[in-house]
């Protein structure tokens, strides 16, 4: 098929212009066996020996205390990206996000945040999403929004406990 390209004006047009076959030359990275293979490296690379318990490099990476856990959430976000490129729903794109957020966030807590990502598994959850909305499409948008549902409860009751324990100190003291 031949290419019909714009002229552009001037040289410096030319170098600011994206190429326009720019997601064809990337869309390797995006298939499913790629993306399949980023989520057994992050997530299930390796086995303890003697145990079915299986860690991948999220979690050898998320050991390096303060910049590990971010550097394995950046790259936690090509399954994300690659759903986005593919026209997942949004509402599983946030299930995606919260996904990685809870793992980074709960990571960082030294030792047990690493415990707590390798049986988390962000990577293979999220992959997980993909191939359902692949497969069908418009079924899952229910659970999504369960999900997330779910979600903001219990983070509007870890916020309100404590906003309660200080209304109460307050009330409490200003009785006596």
């Amino acid at each position: 098929m031949p290419r019909h390209d714009p002229i552009p004006a001037s040289p410096q047009a030319t170098a600011t212009l994206p190429p326009p076959d720019r997601w064809n030359r990337g869309a390797w990275f995006f298939r499913d066996r790629t993306l399949h293979s980023i989520e057994i490296l992050l997530d299930e690379a390796f086995r303890v020996p003697g145990t079915g318990i299986r860690f991948g490099l999220g979690g050898i990476i998320g050991l390096v205390p303060g910049l590990g856990d971010v550097l394995a959430g950046l790259l936690s976000l090509i399954i994300p990206l690659a759903a986005w490129i593919r026209g997942v729903p949004y509402v599983t794109l946030a299930r995606m996000a919260a996904n990685l957020g809870i793992g980074v966030l709960v990571g960082s807590v030294p030792l047990f945040g690493d415990i707590f990502d390798i049986f988390w598994k962000a990577n293979r959850r999220n992959y997980r999403l993909l191939c359902l909305h692949l497969t069908e499409p418009r079924r899952h948008n229910r659970q999504d929004w369960m999900f997330l549902l779910l979600l903001a409860g219990a983070l509007a009751l870890v916020f309100a406990i404590p906003l309660a324990l200080v209304v109460w100190l307050l009330l409490w003291l200003a009785s006596r």
